[in-house]
């Protein structure tokens, strides 16, 4: 190679490299645009909110699928780190996916979900799936011509396409078999879990109620012990709990009910699962593709290892009961405030309808559900009408409960009506990871447990930062895992977790 050639080669990459941070500036103003709809913005101007959302994404679409970008993509030669390398590898990944689909389908996609969520409110509110099904039916159609666009260019099924937008490299042939064997363990351990659970004495609900600036106060307070940077970002309210904003802007959201000191608790420290992940990646490579997390199933690790995995401990529980009593002037000498029983009522088995209150050994049903669902949807095997019908038949099916109202049912999630197909199934794929993580952190951290009992966090986070969060992008999920983990991502450790957690 020439020096002429290389010259024009690292050009080329240094363009590409200017014109992805661009993108990423955009993408922090969508983050933050989109945490406001779903906090603060009024309701009257959804229909504008709805116009500058389109026209932003529209804006970074056309500088994704400028007329030299295949050409500058050809041409760019990075310097030989491996992490130039990857950021490269990701951008003609992101490149191919943007390229495969029309602008103005992009554009319609985009309204189509602004206005879906919007009335998806109201629909969820009212228990009426008949009165979302044209704005649902509107996302779903951009969505299927999304993924048969894809699926055409990347050389992938429909589904797969989807898929690979959320967690680069993850294939239905992958989760099929590790889902068939949860669908297979499942009912035993459930009915495990309930038959020990009976053996023990039953865990007392805090007596209520508990104000929400006492909630707020403590769920702040947590997460500064966990490591999240409140100079960059910012704890709120929404209907549905959610991490977003940008970068040195991380904003997280959790709901609070007054009857219920846990439920806001453990929204917050599952957010801030994510947003220290989002907080950890690579400075060095702000607004570049490496830069970013490196999918989805690897994100809801981070929050299911946070809120799951440590934050329904014991050890965790012994550092929290006196800060609740505290908090909510809890007084009464009945044992509700006891660390054992607060653990006991943390790690309850209670099938429910609703996917967010789910304990953690029925949860994987919930995603079964849905994953069942969404893929007959996209394949066109179900139609969006009969989309209640057979929610509520599976569930019955896989939980024995009897959903009555919309709103228990297909109605309870905003991931349909904002255009997020394919994204349920990293949350199983996350618990899975979390718990192998967890059991290898123990392993290299043999006081990481003790420390968590103390409310000292960084132990845990120290051996995250290197092994997961500051990798960004530069190597594969599978990768990723395996290097920090010594093994790829499998059932093992998730599976034992369960049965020593619930039914020892």
């Amino acid at each position: 190679m020439n020096i002429q050639s290389s010259h024009a080669g690292q050009q080329a990459y240094d363009t590409l490299r200017q014109r992805f941070a661009r993108m990423g500036q955009i993408r922090n103003a969508l983050g933050i645009l989109g945490w406001d709809k779903d906090t603060m913005m009024p309701v009257g101007a959804s229909d504008s909110r709805a116009e500058s959302i389109a026209t932003l994404a529209v804006l970074s679409h056309e500088l994704m699928t400028a007329p030299d970008m295949a050409e500058l993509l050809d041409r760019a030669q990075p310097p030989a780190d491996a992490m130039a390398q990857a950021n490269l590898h990701e951008m003609r990944r992101q490149h191919a996916h943007a390229a495969a689909v029309p602008g103005e389908l992009v554009e319609a996609a985009s309204r189509a979900a602004s206005r879906c969520e919007m009335a998806w409110r109201t629909a969820r509110q009212n228990s009426d799936f008949a009165s979302l099904l044209p704005q649902l039916q509107a996302v779903l159609s951009c969505t299927r011509e999304i993924a048969a666009a894809k699926a055409e260019a990347l050389g992938l099924s429909p589904y797969d396409a989807l898929l690979d937008q959320y967690d680069a490299g993850t294939r239905q042939a992958d989760i099929d078999p590790v889902f068939a064997e949860l669908a297979r363990e499942l009912p035993d351990l459930i009915a495990s879990a309930l038959a020990h659970q009976d053996s023990l004495p039953p865990p007392r609900a805090p007596s209520g109620p508990f104000g929400v600036g006492a909630q707020e106060k403590l769920g702040t307070e947590t997460m500064a012990a966990m490591g999240f940077d409140m100079q960059r970002g910012r704890l709120d309210v929404s209907l549905h709990p959610f991490c977003g904003g940008a970068e040195d802007d991380v904003r997280i959201t959790t709901r609070y009910v007054e009857d219920d000191c846990l439920n806001a608790l453990m929204g917050i420290v599952h957010e801030t699962g994510h947003a220290l992940y989002e907080q950890g990646l690579p400075r060095a490579w702000r607004a570049q593709p490496v830069g970013e997390a490196r999918g989805m199933s690897l994100h809801e690790s981070q929050s299911l290892l946070m809120e799951m995995q440590i934050c329904r401990s014991r050890p965790f529980m012994d550092w929290m009961a006196p800060r609740l009593r505290a908090a909510f002037d809890g007084t009464a000498d009945d044992g509700a405030w006891d660390a054992a029983n607060l653990h006991r009522l943390m790690t309850r088995v209670r099938p429910g309808f609703i996917r967010v209150d789910a304990d953690e050994i029925t949860y994987p049903a919930h995603i079964l559900v849905r994953y069942e669902m969404e893929t007959a949807l996209i394949a066109g095997t179900m139609k969006l009408s009969d989309l209640p019908d057979a929610f509520n038949a599976r569930i019955h099916d896989l939980l024995g409960l009897t959903v009555t109202e919309d709103r228990l049912g297909c109605l309870q999630d905003i991931h349909w009506p904002s255009g997020s197909w394919g994204y349920f199934p990293t949350y199983t794929l996350g618990a899975i990871i979390a718990a192998q993580l967890r059991e290898a952190a123990e392993r290299d951290t043999p006081d990481m447990m003790a420390a968590i009992g103390r409310g000292d966090f960084s132990p845990l986070l120290g051996w995250l930062r290197p092994r997961i969060h500051a990798r960004g992008s530069g190597a594969s999920t599978i990768d990723i895992v395996r290097d920090a983990t010594g093994a790829a991502p499998n059932t093992g450790p998730y599976l034992r977790h369960l049965r020593q957690r619930y039914c020892a």
